[in-house]
């Protein structure tokens, strides 16, 4: 079968599927918009269907700040390689976040817009610079620090 292809994506789901291992319900980057020399913006279409609606919270759903978080660290994953074309996308490993800060809701109905940039390289650790948006509002912003792994 044929895959369609969307204007404006750098990598669409099947491509994530095949750079990450993380699996529904815990795949939280639906498409990567764009990417360049250490940095990409990734997208997350928020919808009633994800199981952590059924009980956060009944009078009104809200995506849980760690499902935020997360969705910002799996978009590290896709920063393009740096300028001088080392560290290609795709190959690292997790290994903390620091100063996440959640500062709106998100609910379905949603599309999360995550900017990553990253901001330093010490050895083989890299630290990412994230923020999280709906409609242009940041809601979450943390710095992600990732180990390059052969």
């Amino acid at each position: 079968m044929k895959r369609i292809k969307r204007k404006n994506t750098v990598f669409d789901i099947e491509a994530i599927k095949a750079a990450l291992p993380h699996r529904y319900p815990f795949l939280m980057v639906d498409r990567v918009l764009e990417q360049t020399p250490g940095k990409c913006v990734a997208l997350k279409n928020i919808t009633f269907n994800e199981p952590c609606f059924q009980g956060h919270f009944p009078e009104q759903s809200i995506m849980p700040g760690a499902l935020i978080t997360e969705a910002m660290a799996q978009a590290t994953a896709f920063v393009g390689p740096a300028e001088d074309g080392s560290d290609p996308p795709v190959k690292k490993g997790f290994v903390t976040m620091t100063h996440i800060k959640i500062k709106r809701p998100v609910i379905p109905g949603d599309q999360l817009v995550i900017s990553v940039k990253q901001i330093k390289k010490i050895k083989d650790v890299m630290k990412f610079k994230c923020v999280a948006s709906v409609d242009g509002n940041p809601v979450a912003t943390g710095d992600i620090n990732v180990a390059i792994v052969e």
